[in-house]
């Protein structure tokens, strides 16, 4: 067992963990379930969260390795208004455009979008599903996540046609 320090959602932690313990597991034991266990091999995306500004698959990265680092998940990615419960730009577009059917992997989706629209303001449509090819929704055509992250981006998307 090793002790562990990082920050999480802007709260220090510090855990004993097993040096085997992946990311993903460490961050759903403390109460972040929104992180989702997928495929468990990187291919999926349902994990991803942010380390240091940048997306990573939790399920492919040991805790240790995350030693220091500042991490969000979804849980982190709410404004914290008075009620505690105000949606970042990117979920409520999501949930305005439909962005979403059962919503497994609805977090990793907005947690890749937001990796992209930090790096790109107004991405293109081929832009935003080049950057969600890491990640796999089996419910949807992806055509209202794709118009959610345009939307997000402040871009006009009444004239987005349907796939």
């Amino acid at each position: 067992m090793v002790m562990l320090t990082l920050k999480i959602n802007g709260h220090d932690r510090t855990q004993e963990v097993e040096g085997r313990t992946l990311l993903v597991d460490f961050l759903r034991g403390g109460g972040l379930t929104g992180t989702h266990v997928g495929c468990e091999t990187s291919q999926c995306g349902a994990c991803t969260v942010h380390m240091n500004g940048a997306p990573v698959k939790a399920c492919s990265v040991f805790a240790l390795e995350a030693e220091g680092a500042d991490v969000t998940t979804i849980e982190g990615m709410a404004q914290q208004g008075d009620a505690g419960d105000d949606l970042s730009v990117i979920q409520a577009a999501f949930k305005e455009h439909h962005g979403l059917q059962c919503g497994f992997c609805t977090p990793g989706m907005i947690m890749s979008a937001a990796a992209l629209l930090k790096d790109v303001a107004q991405p293109t449509e081929a832009q935003i599903r080049s950057h969600l090819e890491g990640n796999i929704c089996r419910c949807t055509g992806y055509h209202n996540i794709v118009k959610a992250i345009m939307a997000a981006s402040g871009q006009d998307v009444s004239g987005v046609a349907a796939q």
